[in-house]
């Protein structure tokens, strides 16, 4: 059976669970079995990080947008990917995050989840996903080029809200 997303040609928009800031983790989303995005690097302006952590197994990816290794994924979680747990708890709530990681927490907050995930000591994985999710990221990034509108644009849900269009 189909859902209701997979039948119409526009899918429900969710708000975000609470406002984000951008600068840090700008693209974060629950897709493919993953919970992946793209975290700026905290020494280089002009990189980014594609890191990706698997529902499950919590394999885990991480790789410069010119698919070069992160030096921080060594066996663990590097701070990219859990920034990026972090702004995607922040995007979509704790439970939501949890429920789509197929992680069993008490308390569902961004280091719970994190440390479960840890304890599983999860196996590194490849860089595959790092390309299409950079490439929708990259998607994204154009809708900036768009002149401003107050239609709504449901494909931009991952831009938290900043005021209200009267």
């Amino acid at each position: 059976m189909l859902s209701d997303s997979e039948r119409s040609s526009t899918a429900r928009v969710i708000p975000p669970a609470r406002p984000r800031k951008l600068a840090k983790v700008p693209f974060v989303e629950l897709a493919d079995g993953r919970v992946q995005g793209v975290v700026s690097s905290g020494s280089d302006i002009e990189r980014v990080y594609v890191s990706s952590v698997a529902a499950g197994s919590f394999e885990f990816a991480c790789s410069t947008n010119n698919n070069r290794p992160c030096g921080g994924a060594h066996g663990m979680f590097c701070k990219h990917i859990r920034s990026l747990i972090s702004e995607a708890v922040v995007q979509y709530g704790a439970e939501r995050v949890a429920r789509h990681l197929r992680v069993d927490v008490a308390e569902a907050d961004a280091p719970s989840i994190t440390a479960a995930m840890d304890q599983a000591r999860p196996p590194q994985g490849d860089n595959t996903a790092a390309a299409p999710v950079f490439s929708r990221f990259l998607h994204h990034l154009a809708y900036l080029e768009l002149p401003p509108t107050t239609a709504p644009l449901p494909e931009m849900q991952w831009f938290p809200p900043t005021r209200s269009v009267v």
